[in-house]
């Protein structure tokens, strides 16, 4: 026999074993559930039995608030400092926010007074809780030369701090109004 004829022949045993696996009987019960969950709408209860759990993925946030966790079921960080991050960093445009891991990541801003320089900044968000070292951010800039070459400026460290303490007064305020103090 040639190989050709032996991997026709070992392919149609395997599709003849695949198809001897499954069950032949039409008449079986299924182990889908009976009702739809339309039907459970149309009843007024709303069903929490979902594939993230009760609540969804951000939790009953309202529950957690309550209970002073201050962030939903299913974010990895700080719902408070989250909020405050975006609010605070909301004048620059996004390149990427992740809820879970807590990173946020703008893109490149430049301000209409000052179009030679341009900056970016990555905040992190470190802690379930509210907390003054559950944020820390990362500012980069960049100033364009004669050659219209962006080239990378130092930064003082006073640049970042002020960001965080920004964001830290931001996600205490949102907490005050929301729980009271």
């Amino acid at each position: 026999m040639t190989r050709q004829k032996l991997y026709a022949l070992a392919a149609g045993c395997c599709l003849a074993l695949l198809l001897a696996g499954c069950e032949s009987d039409l008449s079986a019960k299924s182990n889908f559930p009976e009702s739809s969950r339309g039907v459970v709408y149309q009843t007024g209860n709303v069903p929490d039995d979902t594939i993230f759990g009760k609540g969804g993925i951000f939790g009953d946030d309202d529950k957690d608030l309550q209970n002073g966790v201050g962030s939903g079921g299913g974010l990895g960080v700080n719902a408070y400092l989250w909020r405050a991050s975006l609010d605070t960093l909301s004048f620059m445009p996004l390149s990427s926010a992740d809820p879970f891991g807590g990173v946020i990541i703008t893109d490149w801003y430049s301000s209409p007074d000052s179009p030679n320089e341009r900056f970016k900044v990555t905040v992190y968000i470190l802690d379930r809780r509210l907390r003054a070292d559950g944020v820390r951010v990362t500012a980069f800039k960049q100033n364009l030369d004669t050659v219209n070459q962006w080239i990378a400026v130092p930064l003082a460290p006073k640049v970042t701090a002020d960001l965080e303490n920004a964001i830290l007064s931001k996600a205490r305020s949102l907490r005050v109004a929301r729980e009271g103090e």
